[in-house]
């Protein structure tokens, strides 16, 4: 199972000099991916217990556009193993004579991608698919 959401980083989301977007409103994406994947397969948020791995691989800007990719690797009885990707599709040039200006980017960029095991307790599964 997966899912994939985009969005545009905003001003509000940069929290470094420069524009730079903190890593963990990457990290939010993909708890945001994470219950949708639940609520799909569970029809119930679950819990997210632990990441194995997160790799930040490039930055990430205010006007950037971000698409977050989840998947459902492995489902036990309460787990269900997942991982992330995201990657920016859209990069804004910060020129400051045309600040609006931006670029759709020929290859999408991998920013960060990660692995991690939430859990759904089976008292709480419905529907399971």
């Amino acid at each position: 199972m997966k899912t994939m959401i985009r969005l545009r980083m905003s001003n509000h989301d940069a929290h470094y000099g420069g524009n730079l977007v903190d890593g963990a409103r990457i990290m939010a994406l993909f708890g945001d991916l994470a219950t949708e994947l639940l609520i799909r397969h569970d029809g119930d948020e679950g819990l997210f217990v632990a990441y194995d791995a997160v790799e930040f691989k490039a930055p990430t800007f205010a006007g950037d556009y971000v698409e977050a990719h989840g998947e459902i690797t492995k489902v036990g009885n309460t787990s269900r193993k997942m991982t992330f990707s995201a990657y920016k599709v859209i990069r804004a040039l910060n020129d400051p004579a045309n600040p609006s200006a931006a670029e759709v980017l020929e290859e999408p960029m991998l920013v960060c991608r990660a692995t991690g095991t939430c859990v759904v307790p089976v008292e709480r599964q419905r529907g399971r698919k």
